[in-house]
């Protein structure tokens, strides 16, 4: 099983079924893409599905997520035929959370935000990787200057897996070009200028001139905000 970048070899083409078939020539099972339903999300889970590829779909059912995106969540079911993998929070992690900072506590400190993060995101991230030989990632390099480091091949050293990213140096414009040419279904809520969407009471509408990311957990004063699915031990993006 491959688990080095060394080990893995890039991939010139900027074709996105292209590259999700070398990922998978290379890592035949045990492959793991996370979707949070996001438009990125979308156009691999389109790729991934039409090609039947070997390639499990899981997403992170945090509990807070918008309405629309409930909504997405059964729309994409219907429109691929397919049922995606829930993975949940532990609920007695979430009611810790809920006895120590409050319902709403995560806008206290950051601490607080970060420990609503780790119950609802990263320890549920844990098991939906546990067993995989490979993750799979909808990162972009422009979405946000701490992830431009961003690159199609890395390593996840938190968790000992090659981490891929295959729409690492494409544009948001490009991402939306591909899903309104293929008919991917898409959150309605990012025509409403809610570009990166993540839990309902921690997400914003950006504003002009802002990055993609500035909508998210926007009462931070950190420019690198990030919930810790992508972050090592210095709480800063892993670089490739």
């Amino acid at each position: 099983m491959l688990n080095s970048p060394s080990q893995i070899e890039s991939f010139d083409t900027a074709d996105l079924a292209v590259r999700l078939r070398a990922i998978v020539a290379r890592i035949p099972t045990g492959l793991v893409f996370t979707s949070s339903f996001g438009i990125e999300d979308q156009l691999l889970t389109h790729h991934i599905l039409r090609q039947d590829l070997p390639i499990a779909i899981v997403s992170l059912d945090t509990g807070r997520l918008f309405p629309a995106s409930y909504a997405l969540w059964q729309k994409t079911e219907e429109h691929y035929g397919v049922r995606i993998r829930s993975v949940q929070p532990d609920g007695e992690a979430v009611a810790g959370f809920v006895a120590r900072w409050g319902i709403n506590g995560f806008r206290g400190s950051r601490d607080a935000r970060l420990a609503c993060c780790h119950a609802r995101k990263v320890e549920p991230l844990a098991r939906a990787l546990a067993g995989a030989s490979g993750w799979i990632t909808g990162l972009r390099a422009d979405q946000s200057g701490d992830r431009g480091a961003v690159a199609l091949v890395g390593h996840d050293e938190a968790r000992g897996l090659p981490k891929f990213s295959p729409l690492f140096d494409w544009s948001r414009a490009q991402v939306e070009a591909g899903c309104a040419q293929l008919d991917v279904p898409v959150n309605p809520l990012h025509a409403q200028g809610f570009v990166s969407i993540g839990c309902e009471p921690c997400t914003r509408a950006i504003l002009p001139g802002e990055s993609e990311r500035a909508g998210r957990w926007w009462w931070e004063q950190d420019e690198a905000r990030e919930c810790g699915l992508h972050v090592g031990a210095d709480g800063r993006l892993v670089r490739a």
